[in-house]
């Protein structure tokens, strides 16, 4: 079969959505009943979704997510107190176009990280930017970038980016260099961009944390005062899998 112009000329204009489904419809002889604007809303919608995986695919692969969680596969029959209704209204977004942030706290293997990483999977698939960052790495990063002169820069993408998910906040307790890092970042976001923070320690416990008054006061104004806040409770989900009987 000899390729029509048009396949080649879609090729082109880099509309492969529409010239796949274009050759796909050509080899069908059932869509010769179809009329031009069926045809036309069939190729625009080919093209339209090719779009959507790519840009989908583009979104995942910058936001890093530590697992590959879906908000579909959010389990509510374990006993850890999440709320149906609450999560539903987070899977909307409207926190983050409100540039509130999100607090998950719970004890260790309570699914705190997954959750996250289900909420950063869903703000991908609404065409936010997500960037998934573990505490205890990100400042030694930081570190690092104020010895090779690229903090300036590091410190600007983390501020651009639509959700930061910090996750395994307080592990250990701050030094001087990391205490004035995390507020240049939170600064830098508070009022424009949303964050994620999940800690095994309750926020009553991250004013010692930080340990030192008048950083503290100033990380938690800007990190707790506009925040949802899910306290996860329950057993470690990863011992309840391992000792499930098969």
């Amino acid at each position: 079969m000899l390729t029509h112009p048009t396949f080649d000329q879609l090729n082109a204009m880099g509309l492969y959505g529409m010239a796949k489904a274009f050759h796909d419809m050509a080899a069908n002889p059932d869509a010769d009943s179809l009329g031009h604007a069926e045809w036309l809303a069939m190729l625009l919608d080919r093209e339209l979704a090719l779009r959507h995986d790519r840009r989908l695919s583009a979104r995942l692969r910058y936001a890093k997510l530590r697992h590959q969680a879906a908000p579909e596969d959010i389990d509510y029959r374990a006993e850890r107190g999440l709320d149906r209704r609450q999560i539903n209204e987070l899977l909307t977004g409207k926190w983050i176009d409100n540039f509130e942030n999100l607090i998950l706290e719970g004890p260790t293997g309570v699914g705190k990280s997954w959750l996250a990483c289900a909420l950063g999977h869903k703000a991908c698939r609404d065409n936010r930017s997500v960037l998934y960052v573990r505490a205890p790495k990100l400042f030694d990063e930081l570190a690092l970038a104020h010895g090779d002169g690229s903090f300036a820069r590091r410190l600007k993408s983390l501020g651009a980016v639509e959700l930061l998910i910090l996750d395994d906040w307080g592990l250990e307790p701050l030094d001087a260099q990391a205490r004035h890092d995390l507020l240049e970042i939170l600064e830098d976001r508070y009022g424009r961009r949303s964050t994620l923070v999940t800690s095994q320690l309750p926020v009553a416990e991250w004013h010692n944390l930080i340990s030192h008054a008048t950083y503290a006061d100033a990380i938690l104004d800007r990190l707790v005062h506009n925040a949802h806040r899910i306290d996860i409770k329950g057993d470690s989900m990863r011992r309840i899998k391992t000792t499930k009987p098969t």
